[in-house]
Parts: structure tokens; sequence; C-alpha cells
């Protein structure tokens, strides 16, 4: 279960996830490297809520009465952020391409591509530069 992190934490986690996308690419670790450019992204969207409901720290850890808050769900999480019309209208195509994350994806099979991958990278990067700058 998550614990409450500050918005400050939240980006720092996010930076490190995806220096850890990058190096597992780099290690041809493809499917890992999306994967955590998942959650890169999440704790970046996250960051950006508390900023916009001007919170000291996301509720992680649905003790708070903010169950509903823990979630994975890009949409749900870039309509709480306050730059969702900006994102849209910026970003779409970046935007686009994160949406194919899912956390089940951790299950499945199918390996992701190089190509695909490196998209991945490079829209999260891009997305998490818009979002955690306060």
């Amino acid at each position: 279960m998550m614990k409450n992190l500050t918005p400050t934490e939240l980006s720092r986690l996010a930076e490190e996830r995806l220096i850890d996308a990058k190096t597992l690419f780099e290690a041809e670790r493809y499917d890992g490297a999306f994967y955590i450019c998942g959650y890169a992204l999440e704790m970046a969207l996250k960051s950006r809520v508390c900023h916009s409901l001007n919170w000291d720290e996301y509720p992680g850890n649905g003790k708070d009465g903010y169950k509903s808050f823990r979630t994975h769900k890009f949409d749900d999480l870039l309509h709480l952020s306050g730059v969702e019309k900006e994102i849209r209208a910026k970003l779409m195509s970046e935007w686009s391409i994160v949406m194919k994350w899912d956390p089940e994806i951790r299950y499945s099979s199918e390996k992701q591509k190089k190509e695909d991958v490196k998209l991945m990278i490079e829209s999260t990067e891009t997305l998490s530069r818009k979002l955690c700058t306060h």
C-alpha cells in the first residue's frame, strides 16, 4: 500500500523511474522499460494533482477518505491535474502513446518492440517534464 507522498517526492520518484526505464531499455529489457514508464508517468501525474489541488501530499493509503485517488488510470489523473486541456491540445501525440500502458501489462506474454518502447520513454519524459514543472 502506497504511503502518502509529497509532490516533491512524487516528482523525484518519477525521475528515478524514468532513469530505471532508460537503463532497462539500454539493457534491451524492453518489456520492463515499458512497464516502468507507466509508473514514472503515474507519479508525475500525481505530483501535478497535488499542485493543482494545493495538497501537501498525495493520499495514497486510502485511509483518509480518498480511496478513489488510489488509481493507475491516467485519464482520471489527467482530469484532476489542472493541465488536461493543455496536454490534450499540445501533447496529444505523446499522450496517445502513453495511454497504451496498463498496470496489468505485467502479466502479458506479448513482447514490446524496441521502437514502441523508445517512443514510450520519450513521451513519458516529455509529459513528465510538463507535469512536474510547477
